[in-house]
């Protein structure tokens, strides 16, 4: 138990130092891009990348969980198996781009996107082929060594990018780096474990074991589509393309702490949770409950920041023409409190086998995006259609809490004195603020625009 402890207390430090060098360096070449491109190309690739992810949730078949999760994910027959899946599920993706595109573009009336989906689809095949020995690592929780990868792979996407589009101020530099980069990872994955050979194989009974794990994971997957990329398809829609570009940057700042936690539970929490998954569920509930006050401290802090002081980051890190980012930056941040709550023990769910809950939660936040967004954005505008989206994830919660009390690990007490502990510090920190003179940023034109 000892050694498990100690791999997650090195996975947890390696986690932040990967993800805070990574956040850096995406601001810095963010900072950038906005000043060599318009809004209308983050708008662009914002929607191409909705569409391409898309397609890859709606064919995951949980192949990567499934090698970490499974007691023989380090078996040639099984991890063979999933990368030939794997290759398989990419070229299926690119052919289904190049099948949506011209509907698509006449749907949002961008001509643009019907040489753009196939394009950038085009890594969906090249990703086909990277290596098994990524998730192996992970399940080794060698995280120091997915970090390094992970932080090279972006070095060479970042670098390449800021050149194209130095030279060729165009959305086609930014779709041109991500093939190009994507292929040196694919290459590089090889390299990682030089005695893992992946070659197509066929086996029955991997496929039984990997397609019963996975069968959640895909209704999950493509369920989650619809909920997390619904702001984006229906803003794309609802609003000129500039407002998606503006949105994007400012969703991308309000997401940090997700993608905080969300790294320590892939690379820590869930393959560990794997190998304690043996234990009752008495003795498991408390290891979690003791190990999560450090991971939620850690998400108050990022929110409490964020919503606090978030309008300043955006006013001063970007120009006039972003500046509707400040206010949604900080809406946007206070709401994503209820999905924090939920992927601390979503990654339990996935841990002990049990991914059901989740595809009920997505369902459930997708029909209420559905049915809010447009119909509030009637009312409100663009200040409305954020409030929605910024707390859509409180379906998504109740969701894996029901899933929580069914497998004798509820959290809701945890919860509420966490949740009470945020209200008080925004609410003291807004105070000082005010008091200080910093008023709020609000919406340029009303909240009703």
């Amino acid at each position: 138990m000892s050694s498990l402890k100690q791999l997650a207390i090195r996975g947890t430090i390696w986690t932040f130092i990967g993800y805070g060098s990574s956040q850096v360096l995406r601001l810095g070449s963010n900072l950038i891009l906005t000043r060599l491109l318009v809004p209308e190309v983050f708008g662009l690739m914002a929607l191409v990348n909705t569409f391409i992810m898309g397609l890859s949730l709606f064919s995951d078949v949980g192949i990567n969980p499934s090698i970490i999760q499974n007691p023989r994910g380090e078996k040639p027959e099984f991890y063979n198996t999933a990368w030939t899946l794997q290759v398989i599920r990419g070229i299926g993706i690119w052919i289904t781009c190049i099948i949506i595109a011209y509907p698509i573009s006449v749907f949002y009336d961008t001509p643009e996107l019907k040489w753009l989906i196939p394009a950038l689809g085009l890594n969906s095949i090249i990703s086909g082929f990277q290596s098994t020995s990524l998730p192996l690592i992970k399940k080794k929780v060698k995280v120091s060594i997915s970090t390094s990868f992970m932080l090279g792979v972006q070095l060479v996407y970042l670098g390449l990018i800021i050149l194209f589009v130095w030279f060729y101020r165009s959305i086609w530099s930014l779709v041109i780096a991500s093939i190009i980069s994507q292929i040196v990872s694919t290459i590089v994955s090889h390299k990682l474990m030089p005695e893992i050979k992946n070659r197509f194989t066929w086996n029955q009974e991997s496929l039984k074991e990997l397609f019963s794990f996975g069968k959640w994971i895909f209704v999950s997957t493509a369920i989650s589509f619809f909920a997390m990329q619904c702001d984006r398809l229906l803003l794309g829609r609802l609003f000129p393309i500039e407002i998606l570009g503006i949105y994007t940057i400012a969703f991308t700042f309000a997401d940090i702490p997700i993608q905080v936690i969300n790294r320590i539970n892939g690379s820590v929490v869930f393959p560990l949770v794997s190998q304690l998954s043996d234990l009752s569920r008495q003795e498991l509930r408390k290891k979690i409950i003791d190990k999560r006050k450090l991971i939620l401290i850690l998400g108050i802090t990022l929110v409490v920041l964020l919503t606090c002081f978030g309008d300043l980051l955006v006013l001063n890190l970007y120009d006039e023409r972003y500046k509707d980012g400040a206010w949604m930056l900080q809406i946007l941040a206070l709401g994503i409190w209820p999905n924090l709550l939920s992927i601390t023990m979503r990654s339990v769910q996935l841990g002990i086998g049990k991914p059901m809950y989740g595809a009920y939660g997505y369902l459930l936040k997708f029909i209420y995006m559905v049915i809010m967004l447009p119909f509030i954005t009637n009312i409100m505008g663009l200040f409305g259609a954020i409030l929605v989206i910024a707390f859509n994830d409180i379906p998504f919660y109740l969701a894996v809490q029901y899933g929580l009390w069914k497998e004798q690990l509820l959290t809701v007490k945890q919860d509420f004195w966490a949740t009470l502990f945020l209200v008080f510090l925004i609410s003291i920190i807004l105070f000082i603020r005010y008091y200080l003179g910093l008023n709020l940023t609000l919406p340029s034109n009303g909240f009703f625009d």
